[in-house]
């Protein structure tokens, strides 16, 4: 399901927050608003930048779980393809006509392994993570049924502690036996540091950095040896993606978050001690609430709570106002911090999420805006896609 374009019968409160031509005033809250110009300029900023790097984007479904911003991300940015994270969220994505999707982690069980397998018939390039040996079999034998062939990356652990083989001699038995197996093909290595994405200080993340390169430099090494080509090494996210893209091992690159950026990502300072969201990417996606109670002369109570949001990372951040502070929610309300009586009831805000992928999973749409109307309505599109 991709942006509604017929709007006959569609009304506002029937489960649709808004409808393209609104005024923004007029949106049902609290819901998800992107701000189309802010999110284009984050799209085409990075676009150029893997491209003056000279690394490939494989851009983060699981980040926004939309088909339209996985699109627009390919027109406007250059895109090569969507990374996801579950084979429910490579379903929505490759029903949506996305042709090219990584499923960047572990795929086990048979039931998932076999649907994997099947969405090469949708005409996609279908990929997958390995970092067991007892996964290849069942890997090649649904590949084999569905007369398919699945792109395998061997996982490199660099860090994160989570998935991935932690030597190269590892990497290089995996690889090996993907070759040998009817239906894999090997396709590089994943060396992906999550923990590191969120560090504050630019010296924090590059002394993780330098421990990730230098295993996916050995392993590309070893792998050479071995007569074995690695044509992609894949990683790098947000809050890395210069150190990756610069380090001339990396061929591409897995960002997500910087097409909407969140208040935690806006926290990541640079290499100049700007933060992320100073030196040039800007917060394009915004939880937008009403005040819905003002009984207590310094609080107000707005409609976004628990439900609508994670906090995971933190509370949300109140956008362009210092006035009034977010400080706390519960499953429906959240609590603002108004020690000057400056709000009313009916008074709207933009919240900035402190995360904004599992936030994005808790709402059905996005209004795109822009200019102060509606102009598009796109469906979370693998909202829920969790298996």
């Amino acid at each position: 399901m991709t942006a509604i374009t017929d709007l006959e019968g569609l009304e506002v409160g029937f489960g649709i927050p808004a409808l393209p031509g609104m005024d923004e005033s007029s949106i049902e809250t609290p819901c998800l608003v992107l701000d189309l110009d802010a999110l284009e300029r984050n799209i085409i900023r990075m676009g150029q930048e893997a491209r003056a790097m000279g690394v490939r984007l494989r851009v983060h479904g699981k980040m926004h779980k939309s088909v339209d911003v996985a699109k627009l991300q390919a027109r406007l940015g250059g895109a090569d393809g969507v990374c996801c994270q579950k084979v429910s969220e490579a379903e929505a994505f490759a029903r949506g006509g996305i042709r090219d999707i990584l499923v960047s982690n572990q795929v086990r069980g048979a039931a998932k392994v076999e649907r994997l397998a099947r969405l090469t018939r949708f005409g996609a390039r279908i990929g997958c993570c390995v970092d067991d040996p007892d996964n290849i079999p069942e890997l090649s034998a649904a590949a084999v049924r569905q007369g398919a062939t699945i792109f395998c990356l061997v996982e490199l652990d660099c860090g994160a502690g989570r998935c991935g083989v932690s030597t190269a001699r590892e990497a290089v038995d995996l690889a090996r036996a993907i070759i040998a197996a009817p239906g894999l093909e090997f396709d590089g290595i994943q060396a992906y540091q999550g923990a590191m994405q969120h560090l504050e200080r630019h010296d924090a993340r590059k002394a993780k950095f330098e421990v990730a390169v230098a295993l996916a430099r050995e392993t590309v090494a070893a792998l050479g040896e071995a007569g074995i080509a690695c044509a992609t090494v894949t990683g790098g996210g947000t809050g890395s993606y210069r150190l990756e893209g610069a380090s001339g091992v990396y061929t591409e690159l897995q960002c997500g978050s910087y097409a909407f950026m969140d208040a935690d990502y806006g926290r990541v300072l640079g290499e100049d001690g700007r933060r992320l969201d100073e030196a040039g990417f800007e917060n394009a996606l915004f939880l937008l609430t009403s005040v819905m109670s003002h009984v207590k002369a310094d609080r107000a109570i707005c409609d976004a709570g628990l439900k609508v949001m994670s906090v995971d990372s933190g509370l949300p951040v109140v956008f362009g106002r210092d006035d009034v502070t977010y400080t706390q929610c519960s499953d429906e309300h959240g609590t603002l911090a108004d020690p000057d009586g400056v709000l009313r009831v009916g008074d709207r805000l933009r919240l900035v999420p402190g995360h904004c992928d599992p936030t994005c999973n808790l709402h059905d749409w996005y209004v795109g805006v822009r200019g102060g109307k509606v102009e598009c309505l796109w469906p979370v599109s693998a909202r829920g896609k969790a298996y």
